[in-house]
């Protein structure tokens, strides 16, 4: 039987003597019982296939490209290290971005910039017009070494202002907002309230924690988004909120009512079913969201007087002047012992839910 090659394409037998074949570049396999090696049906199969590796091929970003760019910089280890909000913040703004993939970087320029800014604030909104302005100095400075641009272009564009009518994304708490949420929802959604609560941890990274992240009466570990380390002291009311927590055998601290580890959509539609009701009694006012106990935290803590390097440090939050290194932990965790001082203290002024949760309190 005459040999038969076809360019792009592996033709071969398996250890069991059968002929195989796929498109090399695709790995895309060829079903020669349909089509048979050397028949019309196989080579119009092989067209058919490369026609289309082609064509996907024409679609993808170009080298010297504001689409190149972008390639370089997701196939950068900064980009494949960033927590996977950012991760899928940056693809969204890469897709807004595709319609004009092909400019070439050499007519990329500040103005250049600047209009794609302007025209992403009037299409997606401030927010995200921000965002990909962002997401641009991102691509520019890993691009800029690479000798790909010449320097980061969206550095002189000026970032959008918040509109002044706009109510303000994740506000902090009422007091009294915080005692009925905590009065009135069930056991096992309570605690992960009060944590965040007596925390300032991300929504997220509670729901993650672990059984192995508490040493003594501290919270160790590091936030998702940022990687800054956190070394958290547990207070006398988040204590009493984890004892009286239904007990459960998951690995993370917190769990649902099965005793499994909370996802954070699985907690997310609990939250929003728990606090529409609430708001349709008119108990609380809308705009309540679990971040926002983060800005409650921050906010208790500026009105006593507090510095915003110490906030800073409990909320695992990083600033270009301060690179800490591991071996401070020790020294951070005494640091934000006496910074959760000052936040107990302060919500037991204030009248707070500071009482031992009891596990007679019904939800």
């Amino acid at each position: 039987m005459k040999q038969i090659r076809v360019k792009g394409f592996k033709i071969f037998n398996d250890r069991h003597g059968k002929p195989r074949c796929y498109h090399r570049a695709t790995g895309h396999k060829i079903d020669l019982e349909r089509a048979p090696l050397g028949s019309a049906e196989f080579f119009a199969e092989c067209t058919r296939i490369s026609a289309i590796a082609e064509a996907k091929k024409a679609l993808g970003p170009k080298p010297g490209t504001l689409g190149g760019l972008i390639l370089v910089y997701f196939e950068t280890e900064h980009f494949q290290n960033r927590a996977p909000a950012t991760q899928r913040d940056y693809r969204k703004c890469a897709d807004f971005l595709y319609p004009i993939r092909d400019t070439p970087v050499s007519v990329i320029n500040t103005p250049l910039i600047a209009g794609i800014h302007d025209k992403a604030a009037a299409k997606i909104g401030w927010r995200r017009a921000n965002m990909v302005r962002t997401f641009l100095g991102q691509v520019f400075r890993f691009a800029v070494p690479k000798g790909l641009i010449d320097q980061d272009y969206s550095a002189a564009v000026i970032p959008k202002p918040r509109p002044k009518d706009r109510p303000y994304a994740n506000r902090p708490w009422k007091q009294d907002e915080r005692t009925i949420v905590l009065e009135r929802t069930a056991p096992h959604v309570r605690v992960v309230i009060a944590l965040i609560m007596n925390t300032g941890l991300d929504p997220s990274d509670a729901l993650k924690l672990t059984r192995r992240q508490i040493d003594g009466s501290t919270i160790w570990g590091f936030r998702g988004k940022t990687n800054e380390e956190i070394a958290i002291p547990i207070g006398p009311t988040l204590q009493a909120a984890l004892d009286a927590a239904p007990e459960h055998d998951a690995v993370t601290i917190l769990a649902n009512s099965r005793g499994k580890p909370w996802t954070y959509d699985g907690f997310s539609t609990v939250w929003h079913r728990f606090k529409m009701k609430l708001e349709e009694e008119g108990l609380v006012q809308p705009g309540l969201t679990l971040k926002g106990l983060r800005h409650t935290v921050a906010t208790t803590l500026r009105e006593t007087g507090m510095g915003e390097r110490q906030i800073a440090d409990l909320l695992g939050q990083k600033t270009p002047a301060m690179a800490r290194h591991y071996s401070r932990s020790a020294n951070l965790a005494e640091r934000n012992r006496l910074t959760l001082d000052v936040l107990e203290k302060e919500n037991e002024r204030r009248s707070e839910i500071v009482k031992p949760f009891s596990k007679t309190v019904k939800p």
